[in-house]
C-alpha cells in the first residue's frame, strides 16, 4: 500500500515569497519520485498577491489552480484554502490591537470534529486566522486519507494537531525556522506558544540543521532524540557560467549582492556597515540589495547616513528570472544572517557561479565546504573577505569551481528518503 502524507505548508511555487516555498517544492517533487502520495494544503487569498495586486477568486479559479499545480506530480493533489494568512508576515499587520491569547481546543465525538476558536470574532488578527484556517482544515481531514500528517512551521500547527486528532493518525513537524531566529530575544509569546505546542504534539520533529536542532532542545524543551536533522537541498536547474551584465554599473565594477528578506534575522545592517568597510578601500564595488522586509527603509537611511547611498542599490523583492538575474550580475553573494536555520540562497548562488561569504551562524555552515564564513558581527573580518575576493581572481575562481562541483551532492531525493523513513519510524 503506497504511503501517503497530509502535509500543510504556507507557500508553494508558482506563487513563491522565500525559502519555505523553494523547500516545500523540492522535497514535495522528490516525495512524489519516490511513490509517497501527498495531499498538500495551502491558504491562499490570490495567485496575484505576490505580484502586487489583489484579485478575488472564483471557486473555478481555485479549482483550476489546484489542478495546475498537480500536472507536474504523478502522486501529489493539491487543495487551496481561502485565507488570509501570508507567509513570513508580521503578526503587527493583522492588527495589533485586536490580539487577544487565542486558543483553540479539538472535541471529537462519535466521528465529528468541532472547534471552539476564543478569538474568532477578531477578523482582522493573525491568530484568529492560524485558528481559522485549522478548522477548514480539519473539514477536509476529516474526509481525506492519510497515513501521517506533515506541518511545515509554527502557522500550520494548530491545523496540523487538529488533523491529526480527527484522523487518529501520527504527526510529524518540520521546523524551518523558530520565534527566536525571527525575533532574538524579543519573542512573540504566542507564537513562542504555539510553536510549542507543535512540537510536543508532534511524533517526530524534522530540523533543517543541527543549529536548529539545538535551538529546539534548549528552547522548546523537547528530547533530543525525538528531533531529526534532514538538510534542505537545491534542486538541477542547471548553471550559465557567462555573468550578465547590467547597464546600470560600469563595466570595471565589481558587484557584491545581498539577496533576502531584509529583516533582523538576515542581518543587512551588517552587510551595509561592511559595504562602507570595504568601500574605504576599493571605489569600483557596488552593493545590491535585492529583497523587502520591515527593515528596508531603515537600510536606505542606514546607506544614506554612512555616506555610500550612491554605492547601495536596493531592488524591492524579486521573484524567477529576476532572481537568477541578480546572481548572474553578482561578483559575490553575502548572506550574514543573525540566525538562519539552514540558508538555500547561497546553494543557489553556487549554482549560478556565483563565490559565497557566510555567516557562521547558519545551518547551511554545517555542511558547505566550500564557503568563506563569517561570524555576522564581525564586520571588518567581512569586508577583508569581500576585499580578498574582489582583489584576488584565483581565489574567486577556486570558489566558483569547488562550490559549484560541491552542491551537487545536496540532493532533494536524498533529503525526502529521509523524511520518508521518519515516516516509517513513526507508522511503527
Amino acid at each position: 500500500m503506497k504511503l501517503k502524507t497530509f502535509m500543510l505548508g504556507w507557500e508553494f511555487p508558482p506563487f513563491i515569497s522565500g525559502g519555505l516555498g523553494t523547500a516545500c517544492y523540492g522535497l514535495t517533487k522528490a516525495l512524489d519520485g519516490l511513490g509517497v502520495g501527498v495531499i498538500f494544503l495551502l491558504p491562499r487569498i490570490s495567485p496575484s498577491q505576490y505580484a502586487g495586486g489583489i484579485k478575488m477568486l472564483s471557486a473555478q479559479d481555485i479549482v483550476k489552480s489546484e489542478q495546475v499545480m498537480s500536472a507536474e506530480f504523478k502522486n501529489v493533489k493539491f487543495r487551496t484554502i481561502t485565507s488570509e494568512l501570508q507567509p513570513y508576515a508580521n503578526p503587527l499587520s493583522y492588527h495589533q490591537t485586536q490580539l487577544q491569547q487565542t486558543k483553540a481546543s479539538v472535541h471529537i465525538s462519535a466521528g465529528q470534529t468541532e472547534i471552539e476558536f476564543a478569538a474568532s470574532h477578531y477578523g482582522g488578527d493573525m491568530y484568529s486566522q492560524v485558528y481559522r484556517y485549522a478548522e477548514k482544515v480539519t473539514q477536509i481531514a476529516a474526509s481525506e486519507d492519510f497515513d501521517v500528517v506533515h506541518a511545515h512551521d509554527w502557522m500550520t500547527y494548530p491545523a496540523a494537531i487538529a488533523a491529526a486528532k480527527i484522523s487518529a493518525k501520527p504527526l510529524v513537524v518540520q521546523v524551518h525556522s523558530t520565534e527566536f531566529d525571527r525575533s532574538g530575544e524579543n519573542i512573540n509569546q504566542m507564537i513562542y506558544d504555539i510553536e510549542r505546542q507543535g512540537m510536543h504534539c508532534a511524533h517526530k520533529i524534522i530540523a533543517v540543521s543541527n543549529y536548529t536542532k539545538n535551538i529546539i532542545t534548549s528552547r522548546y524543551g523537547i528530547s533530543a532524540d525525538r528531533v531529526e536533522v534532514v538538510y534542505n537541498a537545491i534542486g538541477n536547474n542547471g548553471t550559465n557560467g557567462s555573468r550578465a551584465v547590467c547597464s546600470t554599473f560600469n563595466k570595471n565594477d565589481r558587484i557584491v549582492l545581498f539577496l533576502g528578506r531584509i529583516t533582523m534575522q538576515k542581518g543587512p545592517e551588517y552587510f551595509i556597515a561592511a559595504a562602507k568597510k570595504v568601500l574605504e578601500k576599493m571605489d569600483n564595488v557596488k552593493f545590491v540589495m535585492a529583497g523587502d522586509g520591515d527593515m528596508a527603509h531603515r537600510m536606505i537611511e542606514l546607506a544614506a547616513r554612512l555616506r555610500i547611498g550612491h554605492k547601495v542599490f536596493f531592488t524591492g523583492f524579486l521573484r524567477g528570472e529576476d532572481v537568477r538575474k541578480a546572481y548572474k550580475m553578482a561578483d559575490l553573494y553575502i548572506m550574514p544572517s543573525v540566525s538562519e536555520p539552514f540558508g538555500i540562497a547561497p546553494l543557489e548562488a553556487l549554482q549560478q557561479n556565483v563565490p559565497v561569504l557566510i555567516s557562521r551562524q547558519s545551518g547551511i555552515s554545517e555542511v558547505l565546504t566550500n564557503a568563506l564564513k563569517v561570524d555576522f558581527w564581525d564586520i571588518n573580518e567581512m569586508a577583508n573577505k569581500i576585499i580578498s575576493v574582489l582583489r584576488h581572481p584565483s581565489l574567486h575562481q577556486t570558489l566558483q569551481k569547488n562550490g559549484l562541483e560541491e552542491i551537487r551532492r545536496f540532493r532533494w531525493e536524498d533529503s525526502a528518503a529521509k523524511v520518508k523513513r521518519i515516516y516509517e519510524s513513526v507508522l511503527n
